[in-house]
């Protein structure tokens, strides 16, 4: 997937991952974990890191070819084990998706805001029951308080951009089990993420003070 650029005014800003990547990781404490386990294991954890990611990119990928209603046409380097475990996450989408009535408004739209300078790309827009909401995908092994503030700094971003249809029917989180083809769903009323949008303001301050320090010790 290529990189994006969020510029205002011309001037490049940092994405929403990017921001709480920098100063907060994600979710380090069990990812620690994962990579002693797999060493445990006798495994090399980079190797399996990195088939993991492999695993989610086309997953999600295969998802966003659904909702956009195209083929899905496979990278040549993707390997079978990363197919069959992507599979799995599509087709627990794929359940989900054609049991919801969910109207799709917009899926991928690259946003930026001007007041805090920083962007991000939601993965889906829609309404259900006359509401419009925030959808996100993760094929992750959890959902963590990372992916709240990630949530939380893309509503401010639809709501910035979109002031016409703001989010009024929360935001829709659903995980895709890699490895099981497992399911899970979460929803979160609007003011529910008010305290992972302060937390965001306070990381973007951070992410730019950190920055200011790096150049000062060089």
């Amino acid at each position: 997937m290529p990189t994006i650029e969020y510029r205002v005014n011309g001037v490049r800003v940092p994405g929403v991952t990017t921001v709480i990547g920098t100063s907060l990781g994600w979710n380090k404490g069990a990812l620690m974990h994962w990579a002693w386990t797999e060493g445990k294991e006798g495994r090399n954890y980079r190797d399996t890191q990195q088939s993991a990611a492999d695993a989610g990119t086309l997953a999600h990928a295969m998802v966003e070819a659904r909702i956009r209603k195209q083929d899905f046409v496979a990278p040549p380097t993707a390997s079978p084990d990363d197919l069959r475990l992507a599979g799995l996450s599509f087709s627990a989408f794929e359940e989900w998706f054609t049991g919801t009535r969910v109207e799709l408004i917009e899926t991928e739209v690259h946003l930026v805001s001007e007041a805090y300078r920083f962007g991000g790309t939601p993965d889906a827009i829609g309404r259900m029951k006359g509401n419009v909401c925030l959808l996100d995908w993760k094929t992750s092994r959890g959902i963590y308080a990372e992916y709240l503030i990630q949530l939380a700094a893309y509503q401010h971003l639809w709501d910035m951009n979109r002031p016409k249809t703001p989010i009024t029917g929360g935001i829709h989180c659903c995980r895709f089990d890699k490895s099981t083809g497992g399911f899970s769903h979460h929803w979160w009323p609007n003011e529910a993420l008010i305290p992972a949008w302060k937390s965001f303001i306070r990381l973007r301050d951070l992410y730019d003070l950190e920055r200011l320090m790096k150049k000062l010790a060089a």
